[in-house]
Formats: C-alpha cells, structure tokens, sequence
C-alpha cells in the first residue's frame, strides 16, 4: 500500500533522491532497485532538476509530486491518495489528474479522498459521500445524480448531505 497525506510530511535534511531511495529502503527494495526506481519516479514527476535539493527548498508544488512519487516507489496495488491536489495550482492538478489516470489504467486501486466534487467526477468510477464518519451514498456519479433527482453532484452533495435543511 501506498500513501500520500494532505500534509507534506517530508525529512527535511534528506534531498528528493535521498527521500525516495531511503523510502524504497522501508519495502525491501535492494539499494540498485531503489536508485532506479527513484530515477524513474524523478523524471515521471518532473523533479529531475531539483534530485539533489533538500525538501524544505522545493516549491509547494514539487513537494506535493515528491510526496505522491515516494507513495509509488515501491509500485504498490493500493494507494491511498488523501486530498492529493490540495493547495496545488491549476497545471499541476492537471498534472496529477493525468498520473492518477495512468495509474488507474495500469492496474492499480486507488482510493481517493477530495472536497472538490469535480475531481471525484473527473477521476472516480465510485464516489462516496461521508458526513461524520457516517456513509451516506455510493454510486457512480451517473448513479447519484439519478438516485437523488439531480442535474449535479453539487446539487446531489446537497440533497444527501441536507445542507440548508432545517436542523
């Protein structure tokens, strides 16, 4: 299993190359293996320029790419994707919309957690919406807006949620 948490959680005197190296070290990866999957995981999230800078000098954006390619090094079947494209700008949600995709097409389940309804529209096969820990509906997104009589999933968050309904 992978993961990649909201909060950047990086070691800050490790570079990009170092982090994910030391972290293909945590699932038994042979130190050549890692080194090579780390390249890999560089050039695919567009860090090559910044392989040998300490995480704390990365722009927000990088550390986001660093934190999701430290989740797949060890090409895990399941990742857990905590609200990957939180604070991110515009291009790079783009970005990791495209490699969540491609790792949906590989083969690889991922759970995916998102404010943003059109995220979970964009890039979910199921959507699920919790309120207080609490399942309230699951379906595709064709299938709540059928179940809930709504032309949206932001008219269906509100309809399953009863926002603005007298409490």
């Amino acid at each position: 299993m992978g993961l990649a948490e909201q909060d950047i959680n990086l070691d800050r005197f490790l570079t990009v190359r170092e982090t994910l190296v030391y972290h293909g070290g945590y699932f038994g990866m042979s130190k050549a293996e890692a080194e090579e999957r780390a390249e890999e995981m560089i050039r695919a999230f567009d860090l090559d320029t910044k392989a040998d800078v300490r995480a704390p000098r990365l722009s927000g954006g990088q550390k986001r790419r660093l934190q999701l390619a430290r989740a797949l090094m060890h090409r895990p079947r399941l990742v857990i994707l905590d609200e990957p494209t939180a604070g991110v700008d515009f291009e790079l949600r783009i970005e990791l919309w495209r490699y969540i995709r491609k790792l949906h097409a590989d083969g690889t389940t991922i759970l995916l957690t998102t404010h943003y309804l059109e995220e979970a529209e964009e890039l979910c096969d199921e959507i699920a919406l919790i309120r207080d820990g609490k399942l309230l509906a699951r379906d595709s997104a064709d299938g709540l807006r059928a179940r809930y009589e709504a032309e949206s999933l932001a008219e269906v968050y509100v309809k399953a949620m009863g926002v603005g309904a007298a409490a």
